[in-house]
C-alpha cells in the first residue's frame, strides 16, 4: 500500500495527500495520474483504476485544496471561502460512483470525475453537518492531517497513534530522559 488513511474518512484522507503543508516543500502524494488512480483504489472509492489523465489530476488537486480551505475555515471559526464553496459544490453536483450489488458483494465503478464527486459530497456533509464540530488537526508539528475526533472524551490529539502519536510521545520521553 502506497498511501496512508489515518483520518477515518476518504474526504479528509484526500486532503492529507498533501503532507506537511506548512513545510517549505510539502510532500505531494498524488502528483501523477497514476498515483491518483492508486489512491482511488486504495481508499476504496473505486475497485478499478479509472485511467485518470492530467485534466483529472488538475481537477483533483483543485478539489483537494478547496476542501482543505473549507475544513480550515471550520477549524479556526472563520467564514467559508466563496471560491472553495463554489468549487466543492460544483464537484458535489456531479454523477456519483456506481455501486452495484452482485453475488460476491458490492462493487464500485466509475471515472475519476465520479470519484471526485463522491469526495466533494462527503466534504459537504462534514463541513455543513454535525461532524464539523469533531474536526481536529493533528498535534504533531510536521503533520497537517485533519480528522474527525470520535474518541470518547473528544481529546484525541493525533491523526494516528501508530505514527504521529508515537513520534510525539517518543520525543517527549527522550526530552525527559535528557533532563
Amino acid at each position: 500500500m502506497r498511501h496512508v488513511f489515518p483520518c477515518g474518512t476518504p474526504a479528509l484522507d484526500f486532503v492529507g495527500t498533501l503532507q506537511e503543508r506548512r513545510a517549505p516543500v510539502p510532500i505531494e502524494r498524488i502528483g501523477s495520474p497514476g498515483l491518483l488512480d492508486s489512491w482511488f483504489v486504495e481508499s476504496g472509492l473505486l475497485d478499478e483504476r479509472p485511467a485518470s489523465d492530467r485534466a483529472d489530476l488538475r481537477a483533483a488537486l483543485e478539489l483537494r485544496e478547496a476542501i482543505y480551505l473549507l475544513v480550515r475555515a471550520r477549524l479556526v471559526g472563520t467564514p467559508l471561502p466563496a471560491g472553495a464553496l463554489t468549487a466543492v459544490n460544483r464537484r458535489a453536483a456531479g454523477v456519483p460512483v456506481a455501486l452495484c450489488l452482485g453475488p460476491g458483494g458490492t462493487s464500485r465503478s466509475g471515472t475519476a470525475t465520479q470519484a471526485l464527486a463522491d469526495l466533494a459530497r462527503e466534504a459537504v456533509e462534514i463541513v455543513a453537518g454535525p461532524d464539523s464540530a469533531l474536526l481536529r488537526e493533528c498535534g504533531h508539528p510536521d503533520c497537517t492531517h485533519v480528522y474527525l475526533d470520535r474518541s470518547r472524551g473528544r481529546r484525541r490529539e493525533w491523526c494516528a497513534m501508530r505514527t504521529c502519536g508515537n513520534r510525539v510521545k517518543a520525543a517527549a520521553l527522550r526530552a525527559r530522559r535528557r533532563q
